[in-house]
């Protein structure tokens, strides 16, 4: 995030925080010190649904295609050998 700041002032500055957003910024906002949501770019949230809908298990795979040509990364991998497991963070919160 570029910037954080409390919900009083995301409030009384939201138009300020919107142009902030739309040049490419993103704006986090706390409550009493504490991340409660965030402003991004309307892309930003799509990649993050992407995400959440394929799911920790589903790997690139899941996320792979859905442009030009990806047909042969998403063959390659599919065929790859996977090692190991690793973290899978929680994305909804």
């Amino acid at each position: 995030m570029n910037k954080s700041v409390s919900v009083a002032e995301a409030k009384a500055k939201f138009s300020k925080y919107i142009r902030q957003v739309e040049t490419g910024s993103s704006v986090l906002i706390t409550r009493h010190g504490k991340p409660v949501a965030a402003l991004v770019r309307p892309n930003e949230l799509e990649h993050l649904e992407r995400l959440r809908k394929a799911g920790p298990e589903s790997g690139l795979v899941s996320i792979a295609g859905g442009w030009e040509d990806s047909g042969e990364l998403v063959k390659i991998l599919d065929e790859s050998l996977r090692i190991g497991q690793r973290a899978v963070p929680d994305l909804e919160h």
